[in-house]
């Protein structure tokens, strides 16, 4: 599965008309050996769909399936790999909707009576004989794909590149003491929120205090599980990059979520182990140029709970900050 996807927002194209972004979840379990997944019915268009809705003003993509979801089914997701993203005309010009995959197993939905008045757990095959839209059958299929292949279920390997710092120029202090700018911990609280869509258990960071500062925000509100890896830092990656390949290498040990948090000048070194654990078409989609992610943005990588330390999709997300 090679997809590449950055936040969106709506737009407005050259005739005037709006592009709409919206997103939400194909949410799945397994049922008696059997893959089902989540139809909803919404009293206001008579029809059956996916949960989903149109992004609120600064909210990424990732966040908006995850709040869509909770609103109207009642469900607190994390969210598995990147569907299709389908495209169709309304009023106003055209609605864009993100789709991923979610995983709620022993979760009971419960239809919030205003958007969803009712919800069916359903094979795919009766999922695509219910949907109404015939475009919302293409994540089903690539859902249905995944399963087929053992790619459905993962756990996400997120890559930060930490928050804007203050300019070097500017510090004449230890370099590992240099702090976030004021934009960038803004950044930070940006960052907690795009990463609470994939809900890490464990953070790894590089001791530095500019990506102390961007990932504590997340590791506060969720209390994740916070390590720091001397290797992370840009001094002893420099130094000893076997370490510090060492250290990205074993994110895939525990074969549990987590994202690290290092410095423009490690990420080629993250990136080239990450490209060892997945296909040419994914490891193309990784950044490759110079400054490979701007401050506060993320690579999110799904990574095979079946077949150990396989990645099976690459996405990048820039978190909103104001």
């Amino acid at each position: 599965m090679a997809t590449s996807t950055k936040d969106a927002t709506a737009s407005t194209t050259r005739s005037g008309d709006a592009t709409v972004a919206a997103a939400g979840t194909l949410c799945w379990r397994i049922e008696k050996g059997l893959l089902e997944v989540l139809i909803i019915h919404r009293p206001r268009y008579k029809d059956w769909s996916w949960p989903k809705g149109k992004l609120d003003p600064g909210e990424t993509t990732p966040e908006c399936a995850v709040r869509e979801t909770f609103e109207e089914v009642g469900l607190s997701v994390k969210l598995g790999i990147p569907l299709a993203t389908i495209a169709y005309p309304v009023t106003s010009g055209e609605k864009v909707v993100h789709y991923w995959a979610a995983r709620t197993e022993r979760l009971i939905p419960t239809p919030d009576g205003k958007e969803v008045d009712r919800v069916q757990w359903v094979s795919p095959e009766r999922a695509r004989d219910l949907l109404t839209n015939p475009s919302d059958v293409e994540p089903l299929d690539a859902l249905v794909e995944a399963h087929r292949s053992k790619d459905l279920q993962t756990w996400p390997l997120i890559v930060v590149r930490h928050a804007k710092a203050k300019p070097r120029s500017s510090w004449s202090q230890a370099e590992g003491e240099r702090p976030l700018a004021a934009t960038g911990r803004r950044q930070a609280i940006a960052v907690s929120r795009l990463l609470q869509a994939w809900n890490p258990e464990r953070v790894v960071s590089s001791p530095w205090v500019r990506c102390v500062q961007t990932i504590s925000p997340y590791v506060n509100q969720r209390s994740a599980k916070l390590k720091l890896v001397d290797a992370l830092t840009e001094h002893d990656a420099a130094r000893k990059p076997g370490r510090a390949r060492t250290a990205v290498e074993r994110l895939f040990d525990k074969r549990r979520s987590v994202a690290v948090c290092t410095h423009r000048p490690v990420l080629p070194l993250v990136f080239s182990v990450l490209g060892d654990h997945m296909t040419s078409t994914l490891r193309r989609l990784l950044p490759a140029e110079d400054p490979y992610l701007a401050p506060g943005e993320a690579v999110i990588c799904q990574v095979s709970s079946t077949n150990q330390g396989r990645i099976v999709s690459v996405e990048q997300f820039r978190a909103y900050d104001d």
